[in-house]
């Protein structure tokens, strides 16, 4: 059965990818892992989509911003399959649909109470404090730490933008592998049933397959050892 993955922004950009594949830069890693899909489409059938233009335009703006040569642009052009999910046709089973809400709800309810503890806490600084700096540079303070808990509190594992839902739809239409790193694109990728490849070993899984196509001989050459042992 011939092989696909859709593969999210992180497939490319992951931080935990560059430092375990030893690149130095997201141009580099995003170089390396093009032509490992180049080869792996040719060599295995292969083939790795994108959602178009969301997590297209997505990658393509992270690549603009560390100013990536021209090469990646072609290779990224040329090796990945840019597609739009069907959004009118893909069939989510209604529980999948139920279960989010239910998620969302108990994410928002925490997100209050979060909210909720910081009001009070900060109450209790300024009413300690005297001075519109030291109360501003206290307040700031407690402010960037409620934005730290509360993005950690109510986006993880969730999906919380249309490329992660592209992604997801897509695999689905295509019956493919979802590669990724982001803890929301996985919870929801095993309840959806996909096949699910962390982003991070996704290159040595591809190395691991043209090490195994390119040392094993041609068939043909293969089938004349064997008569030869034969007679």
């Amino acid at each position: 059965m011939r092989q696909r993955f859709v593969l999210d922004t992180t497939a490319i950009t992951d931080s935990g990818l560059r430092a375990k594949e030893g690149y130095e830069s997201l141009c580099e890693s995003a170089q390396e892992i093009l032509d490992l899909i180049a080869r792996a489409r040719l060599k295995l059938d292969i083939s790795c989509y994108i959602p178009y233009p969301t997590v297209y335009g997505e990658l393509v703006s992270f690549l603009r911003r560390h100013q990536c040569s021209d090469d990646v642009y072609v290779k990224l052009d040329t090796w990945l399959v840019k597609k739009t999910p069907n959004r009118y046709e893909v069939k989510i089973p209604a529980a999948i649909f139920y279960e989010y809400v239910l998620t969302m709800r108990q994410k928002i309810n925490r997100g209050r109470k979060l909210a909720e503890e910081f009001i009070w806490e900060s109450s209790a600084i300024a009413s300690n404090l005297e001075g519109k700096e030291e109360i501003q540079q206290e307040i700031g303070n407690l402010i960037g730490k409620f934005r730290d808990k509360y993005r950690a509190t109510l986006r993880q594992g969730i999906l919380d933008s249309s490329p992660d839902l592209d992604v997801l739809l897509l695999a689905k239409e295509l019956e493919a592998g979802v590669v990724s790193s982001d803890a929301g694109i996985r919870k929801w990728s095993e309840r959806m049933g996909l096949r699910f490849v962390e982003a991070s070993k996704f290159p040595r899984m591809l190395k691991e397959y043209l090490t195994l196509i390119e040392e094993s001989p041609p068939k043909r050459h293969r089938e004349e050892e064997e008569e030869e042992e034969i007679i």
